[in-house]
């Protein structure tokens, strides 16, 4: 079987309008994959940036190893972040998702998000007065993108990700990653 490692890390968030954001990431694959070891899922420690809102640094590890039979459902990253307040209640204020480089090497990209617009008047005061938000139901529609189409959203902030990718053996099974 081809193997591919990531490790790496999730180094920050920005441009979010919320000053305490948190991050909840997952590691998605097809069915010609295998975890051969590596948490697949984690989330981030919670930064607070006062001064200057539209940054805030993580630098969350992330060490998977996986295997594979075929390159279909290459893996994909996905990310969710968080805000929380005052009273320690958390939602969501983004979602995103970005394939994981082919190319081995040390890869830098970002992942912009995006989140769900407020449908009512109610909800609206929510999300201005930091006690809420809106949210989606299943958080595969973020990579799956099967019914998409029907929420109402905006674009958020991005998050950027560093990672290293080593493939073993995919030469041997005819497969040139470049």
């Amino acid at each position: 079987m081809a193997e591919l490692h990531l490790i790496g890390q999730i180094l920050s968030a920005c441009d979010f309008e919320e000053p305490t954001l948190f991050c909840k990431w997952s590691i998605q694959y097809g069915s010609n994959w295998k975890h051969i070891e590596g948490y697949l899922e984690g989330q981030t420690a919670t930064c607070t940036n006062k001064f200057e809102n539209t940054y805030c640094a993580f630098a969350h590890p992330i060490d998977v190893h996986l295997a594979c039979r075929g390159i279909q459902g290459w893996p994909k990253i996905h990310i969710e972040i968080y805000t929380v307040n005052a009273l320690n209640q958390c939602w969501p204020v983004g979602f995103g998702f970005a394939y994981i480089p082919s190319a081995p090497g040390l890869h830098s990209f970002d992942i912009s998000t995006w989140k769900v617009t407020t449908k009512t008047y109610f909800d609206s005061l929510k999300t201005r007065f930091n006690t809420g938000g809106s949210t989606i139901s299943k958080s595969d529609l973020v990579y799956s993108g099967v019914e998409r189409y029907k929420l109402s959203t905006i674009s958020a902030g991005k998050v950027t990700v560093e990672l290293m990718i080593i493939a073993k053996n995919f030469s041997t099974f005819g497969v040139d990653l470049k």
